[in-house]
């Protein structure tokens, strides 16, 4: 069961990878929701998939109709990878599911589980597959390439050399995440690299914003890319710059250089992003984070494309 976020998403590919080696002639299913409906039905850990809603709790019909068809399947095991007071209502109420896999059945000790959730995301995840007797070799090290498309023809379209992306956006409710001086980041960058391309792929919601930052705006006939082209995007390219993000998620578990910058939200190392190419600048206010000191941590990195 894994419902979203899309960095979520992303980040469960190697305890994909791990499952699918423990249960290799098992048929798996995931639950989640539609946004990642195309993306998960590509991806090769898993057979087949089901859709949840997620409508109010106080939804009968919804509810008895997800129940019904959960446990027309007969699951033997469940992985609950979600681990929200939701699945653990699934759990507790609608599905017959007698070995259940989670957080909440680690634990009957409050104090240990709290101990649990201070622990990385990826490292929560280790502990999770070590309990079920699963062998968590790809857990902490995803790999998200099997979710790439050829993007080669839409870029060609836009670009004609090397190019870094940057991810500028966050969610509306999020607005904290948000990092407010990339243009003039891309002033600094474009003058002391000339050879480089600088371009942004916005989400749905962000294709308006994205006029507002001087960059080339990759579309694909003017609509958004979908997960499955961005993750294309971002393995074809050099370096990729970005706020605390799902696209950032994607960078760093494609193997990218970059770097993602963080505020007081939490921290690089709490929701596991980093890796030896994509690191992480943390302040305490991303206000008080200057251009001069992003351009200055990549420098190098920069330098060594041209």
């Amino acid at each position: 069961i894994k419902h979203g976020s899309l960095g979520d998403i992303v980040q469960i590919s190697g305890v994909l990878k791990d499952i699918r080696e423990k249960h290799n002639n098992d048929n798996i299913f995931i639950l989640t929701t539609y946004p990642y409906v195309a993306l998960m039905s590509k991806c090769p850990f898993v057979d087949n998939l089901l859709v949840d809603r997620r409508l109010p709790r106080w939804n009968i019909l919804y509810l008895l109709k997800l129940r019904k068809i959960v446990n027309k399947f007969n699951f033997s095991l469940a992985y609950d990878l979600q681990n929200s007071s939701r699945t653990l209502f699934y759990k507790k109420f609608l599905f017959n599911i007698s070995n259940w896999s989670s957080a909440s059945t680690m634990f009957k000790n409050e104090t240990k589980k709290i101990d649990f959730e201070q622990d990385s995301v990826l490292e929560r995840f280790k502990l999770q597959l070590d309990s079920s007797n699963v062998k968590s070799i790809h857990t902490l090290t995803p790999n998200f390439s099997w979710a790439c498309l050829d993007v080669s023809r839409t870029i060609s379209r836009f670009l004609s050399k090397k190019f870094i992306v940057i991810f500028p956006f966050s969610s509306p409710k999020l607005q904290h995440k948000q990092w407010p001086y990339y243009n003039r980041l891309i002033k600094i960058i474009r003058s002391n690299h000339q050879d480089l391309e600088i371009i942004t792929a916005p989400g749905p919601n962000e294709i308006e914003e994205a006029k507002k930052i001087d960059a080339i705006t990759i579309t694909n006939n003017g609509k958004s890319l979908d997960i499955m082209q961005l993750a294309g995007l971002i393995k074809i390219s050099q370096f990729v710059i970005s706020n605390d993000t799902g696209p950032a998620h994607m960078a760093a578990h494609l193997g990218l250089n970059g770097v993602v910058l963080f505020g007081y939200h939490t921290t690089a190392k709490k929701v596991s992003i980093e890796t030896k190419k994509f690191r992480a600048i943390s302040v305490r206010d991303l206000k008080d984070l200057s251009p001069d000191e992003v351009y200055k941590s990549i420098k190098k990195k920069l330098d060594l494309i041209n």
